[in-house]
């Protein structure tokens, strides 16, 4: 990874997937959204994995298995082992696991997930505060969790127990739209009880922990559509991030991303797996990419095209991108980029 702070999008004579050995993909707006594959993702992935790059599933919902998760991948066109999924639960389990003895009770406030990954790692998962438990573990129980198990884990905070947390992502995608996620449950548990867990989820080092244990990898590439959880897990575990514009992040939350949260590289979808990166180069007070130029004004972002070049609207972005990064240096760009974004139509 690039040392200091980074100032633009990166640029790759080689195809990602023979520059990397392994890609650590999130889920939910990278592979699916709603259940359903994301267009391209099922042939990008399969050139890519053909041509010898592993691919591990990352995911912050510590509801499902990897039994399950990798079955839902298999079913919508993409091989996959269980092996090959890790999730938030996994990284928690093992986080307790070094802190307890082996055959410890867990006090589970969650779902199968939860419960699958600590006998995995020799706990015991149990329903009560009244269990004897030695610790309170917490992760997304869907929807249907129910009131009295936020109470069930203040009885046992309160009593001195040391409380996990899968991850605290505030919110979570739905069929139907956003939800709640399992940080909103995290934060009626702290407001009960004025306790902090200790949280093992991306984008926080235990996840990568636990990833780079699991996989092996050795030049992994983190891919991602979430600047706070994806981008920033890889900039923590200090390894290069690939952003797709999939899911929920847009171009001028991009722009405004500090240090923590700029990716190495940009594209629109895992087909950014399969090429090369164009180079972004100084020209001036600019940053040129395919035709286009981008600068920091006294007040905005401008852009321009040169009428060279192809002016794929992604080009543009990776040059506005060097542009902003550049004039916010270690803090957030607070220039005006919406006329140029417009210019791009992303």
């Amino acid at each position: 990874m690039s040392q200091g702070v980074r100032t633009r999008p990166e640029g790759s004579g080689q195809a990602l997937s023979e520059a990397y050995d392994t890609a650590l993909l999130d889920l939910d707006g990278v592979v699916y959204a709603g259940g359903q594959a994301i267009a391209h993702a099922v042939d990008a992935l399969a050139v890519a994995r053909d041509g010898g790059m592993r691919l591990a599933y990352v995911t912050n919902n510590a509801l499902r298995t990897p039994d399950v998760v990798a079955g839902h991948l298999t079913e919508l066109g993409i091989p996959t082992g269980a092996e090959d999924v890790i999730t938030s639960a996994q990284a928690v389990a093992r986080l307790i696991s070094d802190q307890v003895p082996a055959g410890s009770r867990v006090l589970v406030i969650g779902g199968e997930g939860l419960r699958v990954a600590l006998r995995e790692r020799g706990l015991v998962p149990v329903e009560s505060a009244d269990d004897e438990p030695v610790a309170v573990v917490q992760g997304y129980g869907g929807p249907d969790l129910t009131w009295s198990r936020f109470a069930e884990a203040s009885y046992a905070i309160r009593r001195g127990l040391p409380w996990f947390a899968s991850n605290t992502d505030l919110t979570i995608p739905s069929g139907r739209g956003i939800a709640p996620g399992n940080g909103a449950a995290v934060e009626v548990v702290r407001i009960a009880t004025g306790a902090e867990p200790q949280v093992a989820g991306k984008p926080l080092p235990p996840m990568h922990r636990e990833t780079i244990l699991r996989t092996g990898a050795e030049r992994p590439l983190v891919v991602g559509d979430r600047l706070d959880t994806d981008i920033e897990g890889a900039f923590n575990g200090g390894v290069d991030s690939l952003l797709v514009l999939t899911g929920v992040t847009d171009g001028a939350q991009l722009l405004a991303a500090p240090p923590q949260h700029r990716p190495t590289y940009v594209d629109a979808d895992l087909r950014g797996l399969l090429t090369g990166q164009p180079e972004i180069s100084r020209e001036g007070d600019g940053f040129r990419c395919g035709g286009w130029t981008a600068t920091a004004g006294a007040e905005r972002l401008e852009l321009e095209h040169d009428g060279e070049g192809e002016g794929a609207p992604l080009d543009g972005l990776r040059a506005l991108c060097a542009a902003a990064w550049t004039a916010a240096g270690e803090g957030t760009c607070e220039l005006k980029g919406d006329e140029a974004l417009d210019r791009l139509a992303l």
